[in-house]
């Protein structure tokens, strides 16, 4: 090995090492300047580094004990300083995890339950675009608002995406890649584009497959 390449693995240990320790540090916990930004930041609760976009964090609220992973964008509006009709316009329940890479982005009312488990890349929103004039930009068109929830003890897989208007019942499971709109029931799998109920917990305790898988 070259004195070069040699000097190169040392840097490379080192600059990973300088980078592991500052993600390390820049952690947000409930004690830091950045929390108290928030509508509340529940004890033992986390934002890991590096972190997202962060918009009108004081129209968000965090539960207790909240993991929420790198690279995870949490707005309340898309403009910094936008008025919020409803605050909280985000609330993210205690024990939710919420995987690297998502986007949680409310304008009105999102409300995650508690010990929802999040996967990576998913997009959860309660606002849309509209696209009834087909000779208007769609970016200039009125978009749409409805109030979205995800029911307590549920896990949504990666890349799932949340549309406006769902409502998304307890112990609920949303396969990988699902486009998810509508209201649905707790205990059900649902998978697909647009998501359907695939499975359904019945009264004696098993799972009952619903259709075609």
């Amino acid at each position: 090995m070259t004195l070069r390449l040699r000097f190169r693995h040392w840097l490379g240990a080192q600059v990973r090492r300088s980078r592991a320790y500052l993600n390390e540090v820049a952690v947000i916990g409930h004690e830091d300047r950045e929390a108290r930004g928030f509508y509340s930041f529940g004890q033992g609760s986390a934002i890991m580094a590096p972190q997202g976009i962060m918009y009108n964090t004081e129209h968000i609220r965090v539960g207790n004990g909240v993991l929420i992973g790198p690279n995870v964008s949490l707005s309340a509006g898309i403009t910094v300083g936008q008025e919020m009709i409803e605050s909280p316009a985000v609330k993210i329940g205690s024990r939710t995890v919420v995987g690297r890479g998502t986007h949680i982005v409310g304008h009105w009312d999102i409300e995650i339950g508690e010990d929802v488990l999040i996967g990576p890349n998913v997009y959860i929103t309660d606002q849309n675009h509209t696209y009834e004039n087909p000779n208007t930009p769609i970016a200039a068109q009125p978009g749409i608002e409805a109030a979205v929830s995800i029911g307590s003890g549920s896990w949504l897989a990666t890349n799932v995406v949340i549309l406006p208007g769902t409502r998304i019942g307890e112990n609920t499971v949303v396969a990988a890649g699902a486009v998810v709109r509508g209201e649905f029931p707790s205990h059900v799998v649902l998978a697909g584009v647009p998501a359907r109920i695939v499975k359904a917990r019945t009264g004696t305790g098993t799972w009952q497959k619903v259709g075609k898988e």
